[in-house]
């Protein structure tokens, strides 16, 4: 089983959540629809950034990365 770091873009005030998913679209439906509390108030998203990783462990270590303050500059720097 695959899981993938995510990258989301907020509409309303550009800025960016990281986080990690066995189902990308799906996660990326239940920040659109309300279900997460801290993107909630920042709806509606659009995905920006995918990267696969092959365990659950890897995939965390990458999402803690692009939550730091080097990752987040990495991710300025990629998104449009």
């Amino acid at each position: 089983m695959s899981y993938f770091v995510y990258v989301i873009k907020s509409e309303v005030d550009g800025r960016i959540y990281v986080g990690f998913s066995e189902n990308v679209q799906k996660r990326l439906r239940e920040h659109n629809s309300g279900k997460t509390k801290s993107t909630k108030g920042y709806r509606l998203w659009k995905l920006i950034f995918t990267k696969e990783c092959e365990t659950r462990i890897q995939a965390r270590e990458l999402e803690k990365y692009y939550k730091s303050g080097i990752g987040k500059e990495i991710l300025k720097r990629m998104v449009p």
